[in-house]
């Protein structure tokens, strides 16, 4: 699932999150919906060629519009740029691979949302949980296994 509405057009989305639609905008939810975990500068890179004459700071703009009308999600691992993704409201998690960076989704881990509890008398009603899971993933182990093999010869 990339987003809650995969089959609606960049505009419909846009304007069902109540924002203005702009040639920006629709060209940032694109690029998101190709590339989910985006970051800002990556969003402005792939979609520069489409509109040349979109700035770095509107794509931010975009970005933060989305993140604040709830159309889009900004994750921010630890020691990586923070980064955006169409996936909202079923809150999944992520697992960041600790050799190239790559993040993917893991769906909720224990049961319904928030997936983690509270202990009760603390106070708060907890709305969502965050999960980052650290490993390497399958094509950098598969890299690093490969390199003995070259070395040994």
């Amino acid at each position: 699932m990339l987003d809650s509405r995969p089959d609606a057009t960049a505009d419909d989305l846009i304007r069902g999150a109540g924002l203005r639609v702009t040639a920006t905008r629709v060209a940032v939810l694109e690029a998101l919906r190709v590339h989910p975990h985006a970051t800002a500068d990556a969003v402005f890179d792939g979609i520069r060629g489409i509109l040349p004459g979109t700035s770095k700071q509107s794509v931010y703009n975009a970005l933060g519009d989305f993140a604040d009308a709830g159309l889009a999600r900004r994750i921010e691992p630890a020691g990586h740029a923070g980064t955006f993704e169409l996936r909202v409201g079923d809150n999944h998690h992520h697992v960041v691979c600790t050799s190239c960076g790559r993040i993917d989704d893991v769906d909720c881990v224990v049961g319904s949302a928030p997936c983690l509890h509270v202990p009760e008398g603390s106070g708060y009603l907890i709305e969502s949980a965050e999960v980052t899971f650290w490993g390497v993933c399958s094509d950098c182990r598969a890299k690093s296994e490969a390199e003995p093999l070259r070395g040994s010869r």
